[in-house]
């Protein structure tokens, strides 16, 4: 699967408002895309990332990637 740039950024838009803490969601999101070779493995990493976040920052990642899910 292709990754779609255009989708990330409006999942970010998406999710902007329920997030606690957005620059820091915003920078580790975009480090992961850029990593990502394609979008499964961006939810690969995504996953990673939550599984090892603590709250709050964990419910932000899970906000964003509901809102990404979602497009």
């Amino acid at each position: 699967m292709v990754k779609n740039s255009k989708k990330l950024e409006e999942a970010l838009f998406e999710a902007r408002p329920y997030i606690e803490n957005w620059d820091r969601l915003e920078k580790l999101v975009r480090e992961l895309w850029d990593e990502s070779t394609s979008e499964e493995n961006f939810f690969q990493l995504l996953d990673e990332e939550i599984q090892r976040a603590e709250e709050p920052f964990r419910t932000d990642l899970k906000i964003f990637l509901q809102k990404f899910e979602a497009l």
